[in-house]
């Protein structure tokens, strides 16, 4: 049998603009509180954090989100024979865990998870990101996933050097 391959494009998800801000603080000291405690979210955050990432959004609500949509447009040529999916750490639906599900319930056998966060240092990208690779691990051992991370900072450069160039000439 033929492995399917799949990738999971993660960005951090952002806020809709007209997210009522009340709800946000909600949210924000309920994970605050937890993450103090070392303890899980309680059945509140969920519903709280549910809610937020469940908010409708439009390109002008939520340019960040029509953002990564682009950005998956422009790799999705690149991807060749794998199936692309768009997740969030953050803020967003699909979760990473949603995301490989629904790959997977595809036939999908071998996911790259790859974040758009960069540098290294950042909570999400060294921490939160591998965790939920880790909770899609556990959950289909018979499913080959890996995290396509840290980046070769000298690659970033490079590209970064060639936008440089574009606004330079």
């Amino acid at each position: 049998m033929t492995e399917k391959r799949g990738v999971i494009l993660v960005g951090h998800g952002g806020l809709p603009q007209d997210c009522p801000p009340e709800l946000v603080a909600k949210f924000k000291r309920l994970e605050g509180a937890r993450r103090d405690r070392n303890l899980p979210a309680s059945a509140e955050e969920i519903e709280v954090d549910r809610t937020i990432r469940m908010w409708p959004r439009t390109a002008e609500s939520d340019p960040y989100q029509a953002g990564l949509e682009s950005l998956a447009e422009s790799l999705r040529p690149f991807l060749k024979d794998r199936t692309l999916s768009i997740a969030y750490n953050e803020f967003c639906t699909p979760t990473i865990v949603a995301a490989a599900e629904d790959q997977i319930g595809k036939g999908i056998t071998d996911i790259t998870v790859v974040t758009t966060m960069l540098t290294p240092g950042g909570s999400h990208s060294e921490i939160e990101i591998p965790e939920e690779v880790e909770k899609i691990k556990q959950k289909f051992p018979e499913v080959k996933v890996e995290y396509a991370w840290p980046f070769d900072l000298s690659k970033v450069a490079g590209m970064l050097q060639e936008q440089i160039e574009t606004v330079q000439r």
